[in-house]
Protein backbone atom coordinates (compact mmCIF):
# COMPACT_ATOMS: atom_id res chain seq x y z
CA UNK A 1 0.00 0.00 0.00
CA UNK A 2 2.71 2.61 0.75
CA UNK A 3 4.25 2.40 -2.77
CA UNK A 4 0.81 3.08 -4.26
CA UNK A 5 0.41 6.06 -1.94
CA UNK A 6 3.81 7.44 -2.98
CA UNK A 7 3.01 7.02 -6.69
CA UNK A 8 -0.38 8.74 -6.25
CA UNK A 9 1.24 11.58 -4.34
CA UNK A 10 3.86 11.96 -7.06
CA UNK A 11 1.17 12.03 -9.77
CA UNK A 12 -0.76 14.73 -7.90
CA UNK A 13 2.41 16.76 -7.49
CA UNK A 14 3.26 16.41 -11.18
CA UNK A 15 -0.26 17.47 -12.19
CA UNK A 16 -0.05 20.52 -9.93
CA UNK A 17 3.34 21.44 -11.37
CA UNK A 18 2.04 21.16 -14.94
CA UNK A 19 -0.91 23.40 -14.04
CA UNK A 20 1.36 26.06 -12.51
CA UNK A 21 3.74 25.98 -15.49
CA UNK A 22 0.85 26.27 -17.97
CA UNK A 23 -0.63 29.26 -16.12
CA UNK A 24 2.74 31.00 -16.01
CA UNK A 25 3.30 30.33 -19.70
CA UNK A 26 -0.09 31.84 -20.54
CA UNK A 27 0.67 34.89 -18.41
CA UNK A 28 4.03 35.48 -20.07
CA UNK A 29 2.58 35.01 -23.57
CA UNK A 30 -0.22 37.49 -22.85
CA UNK A 31 2.32 40.03 -21.64
CA UNK A 32 4.44 39.54 -24.76
CA UNK A 33 1.41 39.89 -27.06
CA UNK A 34 0.39 43.15 -25.36
CA UNK A 35 3.95 44.47 -25.68
CA UNK A 36 4.13 43.51 -29.36
CA UNK A 37 0.79 45.21 -30.04
CA UNK A 38 2.02 48.37 -28.32
CA UNK A 39 5.30 48.32 -30.25
CA UNK A 40 3.60 47.73 -33.61
CA UNK A 41 2.65 51.39 -33.91
CA UNK A 42 6.12 52.61 -32.99
CA UNK A 43 8.09 50.47 -35.41
CA UNK A 44 10.42 52.49 -37.61
CA UNK A 45 12.36 51.01 -40.47
CA UNK A 46 15.92 52.10 -41.03
CA UNK A 47 17.02 52.05 -44.66
CA UNK A 48 20.25 50.15 -45.19
CA UNK A 49 22.77 50.34 -47.97
CA UNK A 50 25.57 47.98 -48.82
CA UNK A 51 29.16 49.09 -48.31
CA UNK A 52 30.92 48.18 -51.57
CA UNK A 53 34.30 47.68 -49.86
CA UNK A 54 33.29 45.32 -47.09
CA UNK A 55 29.92 44.03 -48.29
CA UNK A 56 28.33 44.85 -44.94
CA UNK A 57 24.98 46.58 -44.69
CA UNK A 58 24.93 49.84 -42.75
CA UNK A 59 22.34 52.54 -42.06
CA UNK A 60 21.99 54.93 -44.97
CA UNK A 61 23.74 58.25 -44.37
CA UNK A 62 21.72 61.37 -45.07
Amino acid sequence: MPPLFIVALGALGAAALVKVIAAESRRVNDTLKRQQAADAGELKTIPLERDPKTGDYRPRQG
